[in-house]
């Protein structure tokens, strides 16, 4: 194995004991990692609400706001989303508030998408307004946060403050949160453009509370936001999600690390995934791994179904024992510097395929490398088209094994879901409408599945049964680039990595 090695505190270390999520960078980027590589002493604890160069430098570079990221790419992203807007416009984002699971039991928090991608700003419960004008920067940005307080930083760590929302993360102007209703009612009026989303909790409001009158008191900003005439407000996601569709380099190069570290764990729990093993420890070694080699979380809950569990699309209750003649199908993947991968491999859990399970696994993997290919941008395809052309690639290979299908029968019992979705910072993204062209620079799942029921329609020996396989891919001009490739999915490969024959191979 490669090994060099870097100055983190005036102690020399191996980059593999270093970090191996910013080894990875280095070979994708195909930068050295002896260009720039960090030689200064860690800032412990931390002066910033998050990571940054001074404080964590084996996970960001000098000119990195976010792992991966930096500051120059977020003000491109501002500068594009107001340049997109007309004159007189007005932007208010809010991030995201700590989710409670009981009382004062928070959830990690995760800061909303929309948000993140504009400012790279990780702490709940702010805001930013960008108010466009004709300086030579496009606009105007205001943030509002926590101000810097020793008591509350003593229980709950260190907060950015004002000063670093101007210096780091590039804010023109910077206030206490408290003052942004205030602010924003005093401004909003002068704009004749407002884009602004409505706040989740007016959406999700309950008939219940409505009926019984219980309706939590509104906040000012939510009543500022009410008093808006329909002809000013503009719905902010959807302008947002335009430039979020098309991924930059440095975001395809965390897609792929995401889908890195993701693929490795889907080959490791290959072989962990011996029968007798219960589904929820496959859960917890596919967590384990990805969280071992640099993930800060999973993108979703996963799906780990054994045997006609399989059969249930969203299964998560991860709580049977495997049998060593069944399949597994796992759906699972992590979040990477804010990035999720999305990933589905089914294996035996006895390290061979049986002759039915054979069968049917390579029909559907037929059918999902064909879709994969036309997943080009000069190819003209919508996600729509791509779901039509993989029933008709299914329903060849179904008949070539025995099938005998009839109206009805693919799409609503066998292939009941969707082709595809695009993903990114969420993992479904409403990126674009299923009926337009994809486009270069997109990155869209295929993940054709089968799911047989115990039905005297279709050929007995299948019954049961529950394949699907998904890959993200990287939509160029010319041709597809899957993303997900260090997830073992041809049949040979897929047994041995049960069989623990491909872990040797990799030595």
């Amino acid at each position: 194995m490669l090994r060099r090695c870097v100055t983190v505190g005036g102690k020399r270390i191996s980059v593999s004991s270093w970090s191996k999520r910013r080894y990875a960078t280095e070979v994708v980027s195909g930068i050295s990692l002896n260009d720039g590589a960090p030689t200064i002493a860690p800032i412990k604890p931390s002066l910033w609400g998050q990571p940054t160069y001074k404080s964590h430098p084996t996970l960001l570079r000098p000119n990195e706001l976010t792992p991966g990221i930096t500051s120059e790419e977020y003000e491109r992203r501002r500068a594009a989303l107001m340049n997109g807007l007309p004159d007189n416009s007005i932007v208010i984002l809010v991030a995201g508030s700590v989710k409670y699971m009981s009382q004062r039991t928070c959830y990690s928090f995760r800061q909303a998408s929309d948000f993140w991608y504009l400012t790279g700003f990780q702490e709940p419960d702010t805001a930013v307004i960008l108010e466009k004008n004709s300086s030579s920067r496009g606009y105007k940005m205001t943030m509002f946060c926590g101000r810097k307080h020793a008591e509350y930083e003593k229980w709950n760590g260190p907060r950015s403050g004002f000063e670093a929302a101007i210096s780091i993360f590039g804010a023109d102007d910077a206030r206490d949160i408290i003052h942004f209703p205030s602010h924003l009612k005093s401004v909003v009026t002068s704009y004749s453009n407002v884009y602004v989303d409505v706040p989740a909790s007016k959406r999700r409001r309950s008939l219940l509370q409505y009926l019984s009158n219980q309706v939590a008191p509104k906040t000012e900003y939510e009543s500022i936001i009410d008093a808006l005439s329909s002809s000013r407000r503009r719905p902010l996601a959807s302008e947002i999600i335009k430039l979020r569709t098309i991924k930059s380099p440095a975001e395809k190069r965390m897609m792929r690390l995401a889908a890195d570290i993701s693929g490795n764990a889907h080959a490791d729990i290959m072989r962990f995934g011996e029968p007798g093993r219960s589904e929820a420890d496959i859960a917890a070694h596919f967590q384990y791994r990805c969280l071992l080699n640099g993930a800060q979380r999973l993108a979703y809950v996963p799906v780990v179904a054994s045997g006609p569990n399989a059969l249930i699309i969203h299964y998560t209750a991860n709580d049977q024992l495997i049998n060593s003649d069944e399949l597994v199908l796992v759906d699972a993947g992590c979040e990477y510097n804010g990035y999720a991968s999305d990933i589905t491999r089914t294996w035996p859990a006895s390290g061979k395929f049986t002759a039915p399970q054979r069968d049917l696994y390579q029909a559907i993997l037929n059918a999902q490398k064909q879709c994969i290919d036309l997943c080009t941008g000069k190819s003209g395809l919508s996600l729509h088209d791509l779901h039509r052309r993989s029933c008709q690639f299914l329903s060849t290979e179904l008949r070539q094994i025995g099938f005998e299908l009839h109206t009805g029968d693919l799409e609503r019992i066998l292939y009941p879901h969707f082709l595809t979705h695009p993903i990114g910072i969420d993992l479904h993204e409403s990126s674009i409408d299923r009926a337009d062209s994809i486009k270069s620079g997109m990155v869209i799942t295929i993940e054709p599945g089968l799911y047989v029921p115990p039905d005297p329609r279709f050929p007995k020996h299948f019954h049961n049964i529950g394949i699907r396989i998904e890959d993200e891919v990287l939509v160029e001009q010319d041709y597809p680039v899957v993303l997900s490739v260090n997830a073992p999915k041809e049949i040979v490969d897929v047994e041995g990595a049960c069989q623990g024959v491909l872990d040797i191979a990799r030595q």
